[in-house]
C-alpha cells in the first residue's frame, strides 16, 4: 500500500533522522516499511525514497535505478554512511516531495557507502552516475538536507516562490 509522501513545507523533512536501532533489525516492523516504501516509490514513479519523505524520522532509505524494472536493482540502505565521493557529475534532479520541481545539481560521479540491511549486516555499495547521485540524495534526505539546498539562493527563491503561490492556490498539500 502506498504512503503519503509529504511535500516542501513540512518540518520532517528538514529535520536529521535518528539511526534505527538495533533492536529494530530482523523484525517485521522494519522489512514492512522498506517493503511500503518500495510500493509508494514505484507508484510515484521515483528512484528513492527515504523514510522521513513518509514522515518517519530514520535513517533509512530504498533505491531502485531500474524503476522496478530489475529485482536485482533494490537497494535498501540502513544507517548509511557515505565514506567516498569522487569525481563530479552536474544533472537534472528532481524530488518527490518536491513534485514538479527539476534541476540542474552538482553531485560526486563516484560514491562509496556503508549500510546496514534489513538483518543488520554491514555491507558496502560502490556507485557511480545515477545510482550515485540517488544515494547521495537520499542520504541528504536523512540529514535534512533537501535538493533545493544545493542550488544557487536564485533557483532556490524562485522554486519557493512557486510553491507558495501553489499553496495560496490550493495545489500544494
Amino acid at each position: 500500500m502506498a504512503m503519503k509522501i509529504l511535500k516542501y513545507g513540512d518540518p520532517a523533512l528538514e529535520t536529521p533522522c535518528a539511526p534505527v536501532a538495533d533492536s529494530e533489525f530482523e523484525t517485521a516492523g522494519l522489512a514492512e516499511l522498506a517493503a511500503e516504501m518500495f510500493a509508494t516509490m514505484y507508484d510515484a514513479q521515483g528512484v528513492g525514497l527515504a523514510a522521513p519523505q513518509v514522515g518517519i524520522l530514520k535513517r533509512l532509505t530504498v533505491i531502485d535505478c531500474s524503476c522496478g524494472e530489475n529485482e536485482a536493482e533494490k537497494l535498501v540502505l540502513v544507517n548509511p554512511e557515505i565514506t567516498a565521493a569522487e569525481g563530479t557529475q552536474v544533472g537534472e534532479e528532481g524530488c518527490l516531495s518536491i513534485p514538479g520541481f527539476r534541476e540542474q545539481v552538482k553531485r560526486p560521479q563516484f560514491v562509496k557507502a556503508r549500510a546496514r540491511g534489513l538483518k543488520g549486516e554491514w555491507f558496502e555499495v560502490e556507485a557511480e552516475d545515477l545510482l550515485a547521485r540517488a544515494i547521495c540524495h537520499e542520504n541528504d534526505h536523512l540529514d535534512g538536507v533537501l535538493f533545493l539546498n544545493r542550488l544557487s539562493r536564485l533557483k532556490r527563491e524562485s522554486i519557493k516562490r512557486k510553491i507558495r503561490g501553489l499553496r495560496r492556490k490550493g495545489e500544494w498539500d
